[in-house]
């Protein structure tokens, strides 16, 4: 892929993407609760509980039931996810776009997705809840960021998660442990150097905060009728991004792929590149709070 790591000014343009209802059509909290049968805990327990406490407890509900974490990959892995979404993402990547996630799912989540289609390795970083599998065999998930510790005071955003605004991110190259000052949206922006484009694609209310941070000559696709779109609609000065909305996979690759191209210069074609979507060292899943993951080519 013709870039991936923070500073390299290769890529035509950096796209971000969300991931439930976004690059999945489906919410991957629900379908894992519903389709291994833990839907009576959740009714009972929504109520009292946050977000991220809730899917955790969740989690262990689904191991006390005697669901291993490979059982849940399963589920995961019997999802089905939009032929055009995978093109959208391959053609992209091999155009030479900087692919990212940005979203409030969780790794374990997002990465069995992704390895499982084939396109983890498009993409060059994963922002997200961590989530790994203890020693007990037990998926936990844990919060991007800790509301409890440091609220990261941003009232458009849940309090686990700002996508736009300062959070912290570990080194992920040389598997220290070291905390750094970091960002999502604003740290990507700030290492491309005004130098590359971005391409925010998601849909939901958390989307609006990240999209707002975007800048003339960067470009928005809310996916229609989603909260997204309503907030954007409901004030449409707000946003110096160009909008361009969509409502099915084939609309949001027609998009993508118009606005990739109108970058590029001269005009590139996906046979020049080659689209590195390697599988062979993907992402751990013992991951850490408050990370932003690189995923190794």
């Amino acid at each position: 892929m013709a870039a991936g790591a923070d500073g390299d000014t290769a890529a035509a343009a950096v796209v971000v993407f969300d991931f439930d209802r976004t690059i999945i059509e489906w919410d991957s909290d629900d379908w894992v609760i519903t389709k291994l049968g833990a839907s009576d805990a959740f009714r009972r327990l929504h109520p009292t509980m946050r977000w991220n406490p809730l899917m955790d407890r969740m989690m262990a509900e689904l191991h006390a039931q005697g669901r291993s974490a490979d059982d849940i990959r399963d589920c995961l892995k019997s999802a089905p996810l939009d032929a055009h979404i995978l093109s959208a993402i391959t053609t992209a990547s091999a155009l030479g776009c900087d692919l990212r996630v940005v979203s409030d799912a969780n790794a374990f989540f997002i990465e069995t997705v992704l390895e499982h289609h084939g396109v983890l390795g498009c993409f060059s970083e994963i922002s997200t809840n961590p989530a790994r599998v203890d020693g007990d065999g037990r998926l936990r998930i844990s919060p991007f960021h800790d509301p409890d510790s440091s609220p990261h005071g941003c009232s458009l955003c849940p309090e686990n998660m700002c996508k736009g605004i300062i959070q912290m991110k570990r080194d992920m190259d040389n598997r220290n442990l070291a905390w750094s000052p970091g960002k999502i949206i604003e740290r990507i922006q700030a290492t491309a150097n005004g130098k590359r484009h971005f391409i925010y694609i998601g849909d939901g209310r958390g989307d609006y905060c990240p999209s707002l941070k975007l800048g003339e000559g960067d470009y928005v696709m809310p996916k229609e009728n989603y909260p997204l779109w309503n907030l954007i609609s409901s004030n449409t000065q707000l946003l110096k991004a160009e909008v361009h909305p969509w409502n099915n996979g084939e609309e949001l690759e027609r998009t993508l792929l118009k606005l990739v191209n109108k970058l590029i210069s001269p005009p590139a074609q996906a046979s020049q590149f080659e689209c590195k979507c390697d599988m062979s060292n993907p992402v751990s899943t013992e991951v850490g709070r408050n990370q932003a993951l690189r995923v190794p080519h």
